[in-house]
């Protein structure tokens, strides 16, 4: 049997359970054929993923006092509002 050629709009619609390892192997080599061959959608995974290398190592990072003296204000100030009202 001949493996399916996906879409664009097939690849991109599965593309994060792809990027988070949720497919099958064989959903995941039909994506892998895809983006082997089409450079839109492989521009769109890469930056994906580098995107989500950012987000990961930021997190890593502590954030100032400042910053989180004011995250704290907040947060106090919407618990004591309330969880319907927003700061």
């Amino acid at each position: 049997m001949t493996p399916r050629e996906l879409s664009c709009e097939d690849v991109i619609e599965r593309l994060f359970d792809y990027l988070d390892r949720e497919l099958d192997a064989q959903q995941a080599e039909e994506i892998e054929r895809h983006l082997a061959r089409c450079r839109d959608c492989f521009t769109r995974a890469e930056f994906e993923k580098r995107l989500r290398a950012r987000v990961e190592a930021a997190g890593t990072v502590t954030a100032p006092p400042r910053l989180r003296q004011r995250v704290r204000r907040l947060l106090d100030r919407f618990e004591a509002n309330g969880s319907d009202d927003t700061p």
